[in-house]
């Protein structure tokens, strides 16, 4: 099991590493897992943020979606093994996540989408899946544990599911949370407690904390309510 306090995940979903660095320095001992993704990919000094990060002795998730034929995809993977990178992302079929698995190393857990909270049934309907949201992540889910993967991002709304059906070894990523009514492009959204009372591992959490007036007060008081909502689990 995770440590309480490297459940939450702060999604460090700002323009530039200038910024990054900033609100990592604010949170300071809030915060001891980060999340860098695609924007901050097309920013300079990724890498050197990632390595700054591990050497604050952050955990990093790596959030890119990899996508590509297996052979690329595995050897961008060994590539982020080697900077000593906690999680990653790939998005895509059964080989892609079996080339993904097998170049992992080290402590690099590849965590597999399956589907973006920002989507909803009518969304997936317009993509052509042939099923519900809910059949659709557990279907993934399986397949990822299957190719080797070590979990899933799953929406907290589906983590129960996940939680009856999968595998107690999977390790579930839940973004999309909110402490309060949202009225941003996700769609499928939960609350820190109910997130984890529902069984997921880690919370990813971004703009409740980086929006905020007081981020390190706003991540502390997500922390509180993690830990309650574990307590009350107990």
């Amino acid at each position: 099991m995770p440590a309480t306090r490297e459940r939450l995940i702060m999604a460090l979903d700002v323009p530039d590493t200038t910024q990054a660095r900033a609100l990592v320095e604010q949170l300071d001992t809030s915060v001891a897992f980060y999340k860098v993704g695609l924007e901050l990919f097309m920013a300079d000094g990724f890498f050197a943020l990632v390595d700054w990060l591990k050497a604050r002795d952050k955990k990093v998730f790596v959030d890119l979606k990899l996508f590509d034929v297996p052979a690329t995809v595995g050897r961008a993977v060994a590539r982020l093994a080697a900077r000593d990178i906690d999680f990653v992302t790939v998005h895509g079929n059964q080989g892609i996540m079996q080339a993904a698995a097998a170049a992992s190393s080290g402590n690099l857990q590849i965590l597999a989408v399956t589907a973006l909270t920002s989507l909803d049934q009518g969304d997936l309907d317009e993509l052509g899946f042939q099923c519900d949201v809910g059949a659709l992540v557990l279907s993934r889910a399986r397949r990822a544990l299957a190719a080797g993967c070590a979990g899933v991002v799953s929406s907290g709304m589906e983590v129960a599911a996940l939680r009856r059906h999968a595998p107690d070894r999977l390790i579930a990523v839940t973004p999309g949370i909110r402490p309060v009514a949202n009225d941003d492009d996700q769609k499928r959204v939960m609350t820190p407690a109910d997130a984890i009372a529902a069984g997921s591992d880690y919370l990813v959490v971004g703009r409740p904390i980086r929006d905020a007036n007081d981020p390190r007060a706003a991540a502390d008081d997500i922390q509180a309510e993690i830990q309650q909502a574990l307590a009350d689990k107990d």
